[in-house]
């Protein structure tokens, strides 16, 4: 389990289970139209690009909260969710941008500083990814898509001149709110403590009287973090984005509840809105319990919902 570096909805992972691990054999592999590049000196990706003469759709996909790569995967846990879905866009002739979280690389060069790490250094990153594209000529309009903690980073992100956001599994609560409502479902009696401690942080930027039990939220070098996340509100950004938006969840997500999307649609009338049945955080089909849910977070060539890729591609290609 991931407990290092900001990393807030899997901290749920440690009050319902941890991810079982095994391998399964590798799947035959399709060539893409792939290019690495370098935004920045912190942010690397990879960009699919479907060959063609004709300007295209872009979409510029970014990744969960914690270390996540490109490719949707921490240490110790390999699922491929974003990369699959790049590669399903990239059939419909969609091209796709994903990229390794800054985080990604300063742990990598030992550099990274969680003191220094603040929400809004996501949000610029994504701004540079898109100020970036939108001077390539290849493609006919760009879109964003955030999951989960990077559809709260998306959505600011997109006001500087996106042509459409898609959110899968983003909060549509401050996101205090949405670990409170977390705990209230897996660990009741710690509520009230997480709620006096999160009103501190607000108030004076310092939570000092928490329990060891929230210590993975609270403790000192991530509080910094968390208090920079604080200051945003999805119900608040999204209502900020006047281009297309399309709001997705799944009903078998452990990690954001569909109460979250249905708060974003609530201030978002216009946008469209899908709950995937069966479709769980990572985009993977789960017909049975928590168990198998579990063991989906790393199994790398367990496929991506189609139903998921159908549902932007139609999105983007409107």
């Amino acid at each position: 389990m991931v407990h290092y570096a900001p990393k807030i909805y899997l901290m749920k992972y440690s009050i319902i289970f941890f991810i079982f691990f095994f391998g399964i054999a590798s799947a035959q592999k399709k060539t893409y139209n792939s290019e690495d590049l370098s935004i920045t000196p912190l942010i690397d990706g990879t960009l699919l690009f479907p060959a063609t003469t004709e300007k295209i759709p872009l979409a510029i996909i970014i990744g969960d909260s914690g270390p996540t790569d490109r490719n949707g995967n921490q240490q110790m846990m390999e699922n491929n969710g974003l990369r699959q879905l790049a590669e399903g866009l990239y059939e419909s002739n969609i091209a796709t941008f994903r990229y390794d979280k800054r985080i990604v690389k300063q742990m990598k060069r030992r550099t990274l500083n969680e003191k220094n790490t603040h929400f809004g250094d996501f949000i610029e990153d994504a701004a540079a990814v898109l100020l970036y594209f939108k001077k390539d000529q290849r493609f006919s309009k760009i879109y964003i898509i955030g999951h989960g903690e990077g559809s709260l980073v998306g959505m600011v992100a997109a006001q500087n001149g996106a042509d459409g956001f898609v959110s899968i599994a983003g909060a549509g609560q401050e996101i205090d709110d949405v670990v409170v409502d977390q705990l209230a479902q897996q660990a009741p009696g710690l509520v009230d403590n997480a709620r006096s401690a999160f009103d501190d942080l607000r108030a004076n930027g310092v939570a000092f009287n928490y329990s060891p039990g929230l210590a993975s939220i609270f403790r000192t070098e991530l509080q910094p973090f968390i208090f920079s996340w604080m200051q945003y509100n999805p119900k608040v950004e999204i209502t900020k984005l006047n281009i297309p938006v399309f709001i997705i969840n799944g009903d078998k997500d452990l990690q954001v509840q569909v109460s979250e999307a249905e708060h974003l649609k609530s201030v978002s009338p216009n946008a469209e809105y899908k709950i995937i049945q069966n479709m769980n955080h990572i985009f993977k089909k789960i017909d049975g319990n928590d168990l198998e849910n579990s063991k989906s977070y790393n199994i790398f060539n367990m496929p991506v919902m189609p139903e998921l890729i159908n549902s932007i591609s139609d999105f983007i290609k409107k």
